[in-house]
């Protein structure tokens, strides 16, 4: 580490090992409780919060800390309401025609179809979209580093910051969503990479019955 700037670590808390035990398992109950909501509540979130949990979203490493990402957190009536007519069009033709039988089969525990009522309901949609590259002031194009990856991980935190505060989510991608772009005014140099609806459950709203894979099924320690 010889080239760049560095500075002192004076961020990092060191907690003894029982109380890392205990709150690695305080936040695993609190996250295991998340579950992906399609049945919203128009009840308005206000607006620090979100940008809060976009603080946290933010915070994400990137690579070569290009942070490769721009969110658009859409609370609009008329914004929300072109966003959710565009994706049914798409969503209708992706049920009637562009999915095969498999991929319906697999969604079919959920039961999804081309209806997304949510989009227009849920007080917000935050927009996450990718960049392939940057924009210098001077126009030059600038190289990023591990697009996906990097906006992969700030999407998770954006999903544990909007749980933590207290509020539900979906993680919706349309099957083609260059539409975002249109309507939202995004550049070419952007790609939506996932939609997540935020807000209030709505009473009485119900989740599937699925369960998660065996921890001894996803985990190997070597």
């Amino acid at each position: 580490m010889t080239n760049g700037k560095y500075v002192p670590l004076e961020s990092y808390r060191e907690y003894p090992v029982e109380e890392m035990r205990q709150r690695a398992g305080s936040f695993r109950a609190e996250m295991q409780r998340r579950r992906s909501v399609r049945d919203f509540s128009d009840r308005p979130v206000p607006r620090e919060i979100v940008e809060e949990c976009l603080r946290i979203a933010a915070s994400a490493p990137s690579g070569a800390n290009m942070q490769p990402w721009h969110f658009v957190a859409v609370g609009d009536p008329a914004t929300k309401e072109r966003i959710r007519a565009a994706a049914e069009k798409e969503e209708y033709e992706f049920y009637h025609g562009r999915a095969g039988a498999e991929w319906l089969g697999a969604l079919s525990a959920l039961g999804t179809d081309h209806q997304k009522p949510f989009l227009e309901t849920a007080p917000y949609l935050i927009v996450v979209f990718s960049q392939s590259y940057g924009v210098a002031p001077d126009g030059r194009q600038v190289k990023h580093y591990y697009v996906r990856e990097s906006v992969g991980i700030a999407t998770g935190l954006l999903l544990a910051a909007v749980h933590h505060a207290g509020l539900a989510a979906l993680p919706y991608t349309p099957s083609r969503p260059g539409f975002l772009n249109e309507i939202l005014g995004r550049p070419e140099n952007e790609r939506p990479f996932v939609v997540l609806v935020v807000g209030y459950p709505a009473a009485g709203a119900l989740v599937p019955d699925i369960q998660r894979k065996a921890f001894e099924e996803i985990v190997t320690f070597a």
